[in-house]
């Protein structure tokens, strides 16, 4: 479809064109993108190397961290280096791939979060139940039919962006690719691809939203028939996925949810979700579960000790 295009190069207008604001852009995402990997890296290690951290639970937070280490990984760096180059060209391909890594990682955290969901309905509303309906074998294949339900999106969405003739300006007004600020570009009428949009990442967003509130709100009422210390520990894990809920579906509703229309906080709004809640996970998840805290511990007094006998 590129042929087709006389634009073989995009150049994206970042989150701003005052210099220091950039060097100061440039050193807040830095740490905030080192921050996200060091952490999200921390729990997969973690999970992985602990005995203790063998449930559902920790199985299905090991591949969220590994989709918002991915997730990240789409936009940040780009963003970064763009702050310090003068004139911030990205190829059509690197644009397309952008278009696809974005969505295939957003949309597995999405699904993960959901599985997260399911995770602790059955938990603590079929607790008899619960090793017979998170066995290994079903959380394998719910992991397995999260990735190809993503693999889907994300081709349906790259389908849509290499439709996009391109033949005018290529300026684009954000600091990533991703198919809003593409159709703004484009040289045809994009109210269908711009309803094929909505229809499909809107719907995802808002429909899944809406499973994990419901599905929370009915786990908290049942919660009424447990003991006191039992409701304590429930309520700590659930209001941690809830935390992680609202800060990643509420701008992707926003942005996705809406006809093709620009409002001056989308930029922010993107940086949120792509960047701010990748990073706030791992301190959510961390600072928040005492059994994460625990191995995390364990695993560093045996790297010292085997360190120092060594």
């Amino acid at each position: 479809m590129q042929q087709n295009n006389s634009v073989t190069e995009f150049i994206l207008l970042g989150l701003t064109q005052d210099p220091l604001r950039q060097k100061i852009v440039f050193i807040i995402f830095l740490i905030f993108y080192v921050g996200t990997v060091v952490g999200n890296m921390l729990i997969i290690v973690t999970i992985k190397s602990s005995q203790t951290l063998g449930s559902p639970m920790y199985f299905f937070l090991f591949y969220l961290s590994i989709a918002d280490s991915c997730f990240s990984t789409s936009t940040a760096p780009r963003l970064i280096v763009d702050t310090l180059s003068a004139k911030k060209i990205i190829s059509y391909n690197e644009c397309m791939t952008q278009v696809f890594a974005l969505h295939l990682f957003g949309c597995m955290e999405i699904f993960v979060l959901i599985l997260m969901a399911v995770d602790r309905y059955a938990a603590i509303c079929k607790p008899l139940r619960y090793p017979t309906i998170m066995s290994q074998k079903i959380c394998i294949i719910l992991i397995v039919l999260a990735w190809i339900g993503s693999f889907i999106h994300s081709t349906a969405q790259i389908i849509l962006a290499l439709r996009l003739p391109f033949c005018g300006p290529n300026m684009i007004d954000h600091y990533c690719c991703d198919l809003q600020p593409l159709l703004k570009l484009a040289c045809m009428d994009t109210y269908t691809i711009n309803l094929l949009l909505v229809s499909n990442s809107g719907a995802i967003c808002s429909s899944s939203f809406m499973i994990l509130i419901i599905s929370y709100i009915v786990i908290l009422h049942s919660l009424r028939n447990h003991s006191a210390e039992g409701r304590k520990k429930a309520l700590s894990t659930c209001t941690s996925h809830i935390i992680v809920v609202i800060l990643f579906f509420g701008p992707c509703i926003f942005i996705y949810t809406r006809p093709p229309t620009t409002f001056p906080m989308d930029k922010t709004v993107a940086v949120f979700y792509t960047i701010g809640t990748p990073f706030l996970n791992p301190l959510i998840y961390t600072l928040r579960n005492a059994e994460v805290k625990n191995a995390m511990r364990k695993l560093w007094r045996v790297k010292i000790i085997s360190e120092n006998k060594g």
